[in-house]
């Protein structure tokens, strides 16, 4: 994405929209046969959260093979950069997929190290009790996935959904990480919102029926899960799949592994994280990014976090800050128009600390 218009129109303040174009008739299943688990064949590792609770990761690190045919850095060399992905709310790490192999084509020539993760309490990490599915918590855990897994160089931080409110409260309980000499180089918000959802827009698209249905969730899942694990799944799954996509969106295979992962993911999870995205503001986060290179990108047909979010997260993100809407695009983002969010992450490493050389500290524990 060197170009704007690669992108999509201009906006004003360095924002762009995408249009997509799609056949109406004689739809055919572009992702068809996609292997939508294949990022679990990566290198596989384990990080120990701060409170014990074991998060599953893999990693791939891009390099060109040399003449011998092995690749130019070794597997212990340091990477010129490290980009760790935090995926949404009842999914993982393979909601990840389209970027995780087409980033590896683009730096095929680059030593990059890309980290993905599942979250607690999603995947195949760790369960996580209701006392610790907090935001907090979150921030912490990614805290601990950069201090493990890039312990040195700069970092570009990719979040979706409820992982870029992760990253927020990274920023907050973390900000010396942010800072002109702090190891965090950029930062990409997809989809996501940096107040509680059911204040969509702070304030604007209350009258959405997806959010609205997630409220009634909050409030009465509790007494469903008592009653039986089959009523929960029938309060909560078709909201969010409901929310996943667009009007005119075409890929069932696309579709089947969205709401997989959401089958997958237990009830207590649903339960515990559903308060926290419905109460929690990560607004004071947003002058601690502000400092960074930053990317936000939305669909116009988000009814989970909608464009209004993205849009207040954008006007204070400073001058250096990208803001992308996908037009007839919903809530996954990643999957649904999964090149505009991997353009997204490439023009970000392009325009990161690194890039501006800046100088980047090593990781330092207390008090960020």
């Amino acid at each position: 994405m060197s170009e704007a218009g690669s992108l999509g129109a201009v906006t004003a303040g360095g924002a762009f929209r995408r249009r997509r174009h799609r056949k109406v008739e004689g739809r055919v299943d572009p992702h068809v046969g996609v292997d939508f688990k294949a990022i679990y064949d990566d290198d596989m590792a384990t990080v120990t959260a701060d409170d014990g609770v074991s998060l599953a990761v893999r990693t791939v690190t891009t390099g060109a093979p040399g003449d011998d045919g092995r690749r130019k850095w070794g597997r212990t060399a340091t990477p010129e950069l490290t980009v760790v992905f935090v995926h949404g709310f009842t999914l993982r790490m393979a909601s990840w997929h389209f970027q995780r192999f087409a980033l590896a084509e683009r730096w095929a020539d680059r030593h990059i190290k890309m980290v993905f993760y599942d979250q607690r309490g999603h995947g195949a990490s760790d369960p996580a009790s209701a006392e610790s599915s907090t935001m907090d918590q979150l921030g912490d855990d990614l805290a601990a996935v950069i201090r493990t897994m890039a312990p040195t160089g700069p970092v570009v931080l990719v979040g979706h959904s409820m992982g870029g409110m992760s990253i927020m409260s990274l920023a907050r309980r973390h900000s010396r990480l942010f800072s002109h000499s702090g190891r965090i180089a950029g930062v990409a918000l997809v989809s996501t919102a940096a107040r509680g959802i059911t204040e969509a827009g702070l304030g604007e698209g209350l009258n959405n029926p997806i959010v609205d249905a997630l409220r009634l969730s909050v409030r009465y899942v509790p007494r469903a899960v008592q009653a039986g694990r089959g009523i929960t799944r029938r309060a909560v799954e078709p909201v969010l799949v409901a929310a996943s996509f667009g009007h005119d969106f075409y890929s069932p295979s696309a579709g089947h592994a969205v709401e997989s992962m959401i089958q997958n993911t237990s009830i207590a999870t649903m339960v515990n994280f559903l308060h926290v995205l419905e109460s929690h503001d990560e607004a004071t986060a947003l002058p601690v990014i502000a400092q960074v290179p930053t990317v936000v990108a939305c669909g116009d047909e988000d009814r989970l976090t909608p464009l209004p979010n993205s849009l207040n997260m954008y006007g204070r993100l400073g001058r250096d800050s990208r803001m992308i809407i996908a037009e007839g695009c919903g809530h996954m983002l990643p999957m649904e128009e999964p090149d505009l969010v991997t353009d997204a992450i490439d023009d970000l490493v392009s325009r990161s600390r690194l890039a501006l050389g800046r100088p980047v500290m090593p990781w330092r524990r207390a008090g960020g």
